[in-house]
């Protein structure tokens, strides 16, 4: 009786990834190109309150984490939420919770790959980002585990590249420790505007539970790899956050267009600029290799259940992956890539994922504790402030959010009546 659902109609996905691979794969998608851009709106909205910002970003991401880890070791099969929402509370909301990931992530897999052709080649932004979507596809094509190696030298390349910042920041002269006093710039309204904005950077450990059916032993290895990805996250986010401001300040780190190449300036070592340049767009080709892996993953659950055209569910005999879902996530995104700018998407991509989580914490919240459920105040307090957060962002990121949820659960409405 309390045995997760299993599906023998559709194929299966292979499980070939330890708890290291799935570390790294969620380190992957949240220590990306957000890290190197997300800072200076941050900083607009919540001034001297950034880092308060990032801490109320990080209680609601940990409170999210627990959650989906708990669901996926539960539930482990490809589609995250859209799975949890459905077994826990019904199919209308594990549909919300999909479309709204795979409408606002496929928008942010176009603004990765435009960051990284910004800072690759800006004169050509859009023919570098395009082409970063195809060949990234490609390695995705060619089977998670590949997708895991590069993912891997990926991490340790941007991993390497702020820990160069962070020193050069905290031991230059310019060093003011002053720069991190909270004065009376900082408002409530702005530090929870802040973290909305920050959260988009941290929601990359739900590609680990999106990646459940293709991790093995997933009841242990989840539960543990989604703490120790966000935990790791969280330490490297802080360590830079406080070495920007201490050389920049809130209103420096707030008008900068490429905060951490300026802080790296203003530490008084240019030439580390270009360093940090290529750092971001390593870091933002990252980003845009876990996004496309957990964007096909919820496509094909989705397809599976004929939510979208069921002939995006088949499983490749020889790679194991969902190939015609990963193609047409990888061909639409290059396509944006090439012919839009969707760097302003990124709070539209926010909201999208806050309803996402939110949905998530509703489900983990209807588990018993035979079934592993969490402790009830971190369902009940990720979900609120899921909710606080998707509507502290920017008015015209609420606006177009709600309308493309509203979009979709009319679609919904319709596909039902005509079922009926």
């Amino acid at each position: 009786m309390n045995e997760p659902p299993t599906t023998t109609a559709a194929p299966a996905l292979r499980r070939r990834l330890g708890l290291f691979d799935a570390v790294v794969i969620g380190l992957g998608s949240m220590i990306g190109a957000g890290i190197f851009a997300a800072l200076a709106p941050a900083a607009r909205a919540a001034g001297s309150g950034l880092l308060l910002g990032l801490a109320v970003a990080a209680v609601v991401a940990y409170c999210n984490a627990t959650s989906s880890a708990r669901l996926a070791a539960r539930y482990p099969a490809s589609g995250g939420t859209y799975v949890y929402g459905r077994e826990r509370l019904g199919e209308f909301w594990g549909y919300l919770a999909g479309w709204g990931f795979v409408t606002g992530k496929t928008a942010s897999c176009a603004a990765m790959a435009l960051t990284l052709g910004s800072y690759a080649w800006p004169a050509r932004a859009h023919a570098v980002a395009a082409g970063a979507v195809v060949a990234l596809t490609a390695v995705d094509y060619a089977g998670v585990r590949k997708s895991a190696w590069l993912t891997r030298v990926i991490v340790a390349v941007v991993l390497a590249v702020l820990a160069t910042i962070v020193v050069a920041a905290l031991t230059s002269a310019a060093a003011d420790p002053a720069r991190l006093d909270v004065g009376t710039d900082a408002t409530a309204g702005g530090v929870l505007q802040a973290a909305g904005l920050l959260f988009f950077a941290f929601a990359g450990y739900a590609r680990i539970a999106t990646l459940g059916e293709e991790v093995r032993d997933p009841g242990r290895t989840i539960p543990r790899a989604v703490p120790l990805a966000l935990g790791i996250t969280l330490v490297v986010y802080a360590a830079v956050a406080v070495a920007a401001l201490t050389v920049l300040g809130p209103r420096g780190l707030g008008a900068a267009t490429a905060p951490l190449a300026d802080a790296v300036r203003a530490a008084g070592m240019p030439g580390l600029a270009p360093v940090v340049r290529a750092g971001a767009a390593v870091a933002s080709a990252g980003s845009l290799l876990a996004l496309i892996l957990g964007v096909s993953r919820t496509t094909l659950a989705m397809a599976r259940d004929r939510h979208l055209p069921h002939a995006l569910s088949a499983v490749h005999r020889r790679f194991g992956i969902p190939h015609r879902a990963t193609l047409v996530v990888g061909a639409v995104v290059a396509v944006l890539a090439a012919t839009t700018d969707v760097r302003g998407a990124i709070g539209f991509s926010s909201f999208g994922v806050l309803a996402y989580y939110a949905i998530a914490n509703a489900s983990a919240a209807t588990l018993t504790a035979d079934e592993g459920r969490p402790p009830r105040a971190v369902p009940v307090a990720g979900l609120a402030g899921c909710v606080v957060l998707a509507f502290a962002l920017p008015v015209t990121s609420v606006v177009a959010g709600a309308a493309v949820l509203a979009a979709g659960a009319a679609a919904y409405a319709v596909r039902r009546a005509m079922t009926t």
